[in-house]
């Protein structure tokens, strides 16, 4: 039966739902607080240069290839895709940096040649790393999230060990060059939390990253935000921007309408991609299923201190994707989770798309994005966020030999207080909630409301969690609960 279906926010995830729900025959119409479509994963122009907001890493290309298939469609009907060769740079010092190749095989020359023995240890890592990504990445992240049920199969048993051990242990145990077990840390940063408390199955986002592949959209990641917009135009779904909801109306603890912009929108049924915390907030209080304090106990995903850079000139000595580990790795991951605090050395990440995207910059120039990981809930400054350029930006000079603030002629900052007023963040997280083992698959915060029938969520705060493939599926998963609720009516 055709039901009229009001989308909350317009993410990677809520625009993924859209396609199914409005696939499935339903009346689907989606609602932005901000005056473009994307969330997280928004596009900023400004005086010929053209910037990522968010999401600026394409991995794991067969979750996006499967999402395009479910429409009997392909990703290159809608945009092409190219292989970054190098995947990213490492870098630790001037003309010190390791490059991680675009292939298994390069790369495992390139541990060998730093730790006699560690290529053929990682390429047994790697193997395992692949069987954990077949087991979740293509069957258990496809699951909703319901029952601990969900989690048993005969693969999870054998590997019941891994679940109660952590990345960090096990890269420890294996590898000794500190270089080395921080390059396969880092993937699971992405999940948003410390290697030492990830789970070591997750060992799959090194097979992401080594097995998969650094890839990107040929004009950046809103070619697949436009793509998935595109599809959900072709199935039927409107969209309204500018549209504040700040107000879920509940009757006889069912979902029936939203309130936008002062004005009354009856539904049938209400799914948010907003964030979870807030979308609760526009509940009374009686039908929130989360408390207060159970928001504040969570481990959180950083939040982020970014800077939108045009350059007059083009940079040197430079990957598309760069990490600067110079200082301490530890102190920093330290400063974020466990004693939160802005970190007096910090790592941060630098991205110029414009190396692989002429687009992205006027022709001599360049379009820079850096990124520091901050701890949510953090104070949040205009002094600070000018404290913390100078300091990435000295170091970036020093590192890659080069004078480059004098030739800055566009700057934005995006931080904590943004991602508050943006995409009203819970704690101006940047990524969502952690995958912790506590906060793992039924663990985390439900796809369905438990108080209010006809009120579902999608997104990176519940199943399966963070990141731009896990967003996709999550839109999926939500529209199937959706539509078995219909099916059972």
């Amino acid at each position: 039966m055709k039901k009229k279906i009001t989308i909350i926010g317009s993410g990677f995830s809520a625009l993924a739902a859209s396609c199914y729900l409005a696939k499935s025959g339903h009346q689907v119409a989606v609602f932005e607080k901000n005056a473009t479509i994307g969330g997280r994963a928004r596009q900023l122009k400004r005086g010929g240069f053209t910037f990522d907001m968010g999401p600026s890493w394409y991995w794991m290309p067969d979750v996006f290839d499967r999402f395009f298939a479910d429409f009997g469609k392909k990703t290159s009907d809608y945009y092409e895709l190219i292989k970054l060769s190098p995947a990213y740079r490492v870098y630790y010092g001037i003309d010190d940096f390791i490059t991680i190749a675009d292939n298994l095989p390069d790369i495992i020359s390139t541990f060998e040649a730093i730790e006699k023995g560690s290529g053929k240890i990682l390429n047994e890592f790697m193997a395992e790393a692949k069987s954990n990504y077949d087991i979740a990445i293509k069957d258990l992240v496809y699951r909703p999230g319901v029952s601990p049920l969900e989690l048993i199969t005969v693969e999870t048993v054998k590997k019941l060990g891994q679940f109660f051990s952590n990345i960090s242990k096990e890269v420890h145990k294996k590898f000794k060059n500190e270089r080395l077990i921080q390059i396969l840390e880092f993937p699971v940063l992405f999940l948003g939390a410390k290697p030492s408390d990830t789970p070591s199955f997750y060992s799959f986002m090194n097979y992401a990253d080594f097995g998969l592949g650094t890839w990107h959209p040929k004009t950046g990641m809103f070619d697949v935000v436009r793509a998935i917009e595109s599809l959900a135009r072709e199935l039927g779904v409107t969209f309204h921007t500018n549209s504040n909801i700040e107000r879920i109306i509940v009757e006889d603890k069912v979902a029936k309408a939203i309130v936008v912009n002062g004005e009354t929108i009856a539904s049938d049924l209400i799914l948010s991609g907003a964030d979870y915390h807030h979308t609760e907030t526009l509940l009374d209080l009686e039908h929130r299923a989360y408390s207060e304090k159970y928001w504040d106990c969570r481990v959180f995903a950083p939040s982020s201190l970014l800077f939108y850079i045009g350059f007059d000139k083009k940079i040197k000595n430079i990957s598309h994707h760069a990490l600067f580990f110079d200082v301490d790795f530890y102190q920093h991951a330290k400063d974020i989770y466990d004693e939160p605090q802005w970190p007096k050395e910090p790592l941060f990440y630098a991205n110029f798309p414009s190396l692989t995207d002429k687009t992205a910059a006027p022709e001599g120039m360049e379009t820079g994005f850096f990124l520091v990981p901050l701890a949510p809930g953090i104070t949040d400054t205009e002094e600070l966020r000018e404290e913390y350029f100078n300091k990435i930006m000295d170091r970036f000079e020093t590192i890659t030999q080069q004078s480059v603030k004098n030739n800055i002629i566009f700057k934005q900052s995006f931080c904590k207080n943004d991602f508050v007023s943006a995409y009203n963040s819970y704690k101006g997280n940047a990524y969502g909630m952690a995958n912790t083992l506590l906060q793992t698959a039924f663990l985390r915060p439900k796809l369905k409301s438990k108080k209010v029938k006809n009120l579902y969520f999608t997104g990176q705060l519940t199943v399966p969690g963070p990141g731009v493939p896990p967003a996709l599926i999550s839109g999926k998963l939500v529209s199937e609960l959706i539509n078995k609720q219909f099916l059972e009516q």
